[in-house]
């Protein structure tokens, strides 16, 4: 009769439990869905514009003033130096240059949207050849091309490089960072200006960094909210497509009014990043563990090899062996003994740690995860055995990317 009344009680409370629990559920699930306000970013760290973007160029120079850290004898830095003085009306032969103080190296810049001539460009200087060292080196004056081989740019004067190389007379050598790498802030000069469609194209392609159609969809709303319906439209899950003015002075403004619009970004889809190289493993905040047991333990197997050397007659003493060989030379056999031997002694040990299981419970957040194997002491090669496990059995609601 006492029974019934307990049982109720434990009834009521469990009740109780689930009425609680439901609505913190509801309001986990609400949270998922609706982007958190600390969340939101400006539309100019989450797009690029179409057709706006920086181009590389190129070329081959000759660093020259180097202490006699230079090619020496190349043929292409001999043949350089060559060129470079019969343009002067210097005729030399290229098989009598020593060019140790000089280097042919390659120069490369990037060239920003929008360059006008004249603007400067910092540009990096590289050895290819037998130079160790660029310090204290000039470049001369280079071309710089695009990739339709056309001059954009014009690059010279002297390099500051970071690296230092000692090389001593026996052939030791001490090198600290790159010294065949060297930069000239401000060393280019625009030449020519890249032509972009920023003010001739009727609408502009927003691209997102990173593909994703809640975003792009709501960049789209964002940009409508404020500029009005109709301004953008979304067309997949890279690019939204604003149609702005034609003047290019109201180009310019409208597009500064849409990169401050704030837009609160979907979380990320649910990834493990395994870096094989370094052990660096990075879980992604909607990475979900169904019902999973999980039997983590180790087995260590030691193999100890010991050499014994096996001597037969180490325990004679010098009288017996006297006696024993002049019984020998008076007509006797030969002394009692044995050859040496080397033995082999191997021993092997076999340490099996206790396998420690934890169980992941329904929708287990990813604090839980971290640490139930943290609790274990997996190690990173561990923690990749168990997320490919648990992958396997289909538990990892997650996508795994080893880089």
């Amino acid at each position: 009769m006492r029974l019934l009344p307990i049982l109720r009680t434990i009834a009521l409370a469990f009740g109780a439990l689930a009425s609680v629990a439901t609505p913190l559920l509801a309001q986990q699930q609400l949270a998922a869905r609706n982007p958190r306000p600390d969340l939101q970013d400006r539309i100019k760290d989450m797009v690029t514009i179409g057709g706006i973007r920086p181009n590389q160029l190129v070329g081959y120079g000759l660093v020259v003033g180097l202490n006699g850290t230079g090619d020496g004898s190349v043929p292409v830095t001999n043949q350089t130096l060559q060129s470079l003085v019969a343009r002067f009306g210097i005729n030399v032969d290229a098989a009598g240059i020593n060019p140790k103080n000089s280097a042919a190296v390659m120069v490369t810049a990037e060239l920003p949207a929008f360059a006008k001539p004249g603007q400067r460009l910092d540009v990096t200087v590289s050895a290819f050849g037998k130079a160790t060292s660029l310090r204290g080196g000039s470049l001369l004056m280079t071309q710089l091309v695009g990739a339709d081989n056309e001059t954009y740019a014009m690059a010279q004067g002297n390099l500051a490089v970071g690296g230092l190389g000692i090389t001593g007379a026996d052939g030791s050598k001490v090198s600290v960072n790159i010294p065949t790498v060297g930069r000239i802030p401000g060393g280019g000069t625009v030449e020519r200006m890249v032509p972009n469609s920023f003010d001739t194209a009727p609408a502009l392609m927003l691209n997102l960094m990173q593909p994703d159609f809640t975003n792009a969809n709501r960049v789209a709303a964002a940009i409508n909210r404020q500029m009005g319906n109709g301004t953008a439209q979304a067309i997949d899950s890279m690019t939204v497509k604003v149609n702005a003015p034609k003047d290019a002075d109201k180009r310019v403004a409208f597009m500064s009014q849409i990169e401050e619009i704030k837009v609160g970004q979907s979380l990320p889809p649910a990834r493990v990043i395994v870096n094989s190289r370094t052990g660096t493993i990075v879980i992604g905040e909607g990475v979900r563990v169904t019902p999973a047991a999980v039997s983590h333990g180790s087995l260590t197997v030691r193999v100890k090899e010991n050499l014994n050397v096996s001597q037969p007659n180490a325990g004679v003493n010098v009288q017996e062996n006297t006696a024993i060989g002049r019984d020998a030379e008076a007509g006797g056999g030969p002394p009692p003994g044995g050859q040496t031997v080397v033995t082999r002694d191997s021993q092997i040990a076999v340490d099996q740690q206790p396998a420690r299981t934890f169980l992941f419970a329904p929708d287990v957040p990813l604090s839980s995860i971290v640490d139930a194997i943290n609790a274990v002491g997996a190690s990173p090669s561990d923690l990749v055995a168990i997320l490919e496990a648990l992958r396997q059995a289909g538990a990892l609601h997650a996508e795994l990317v080893i880089i």
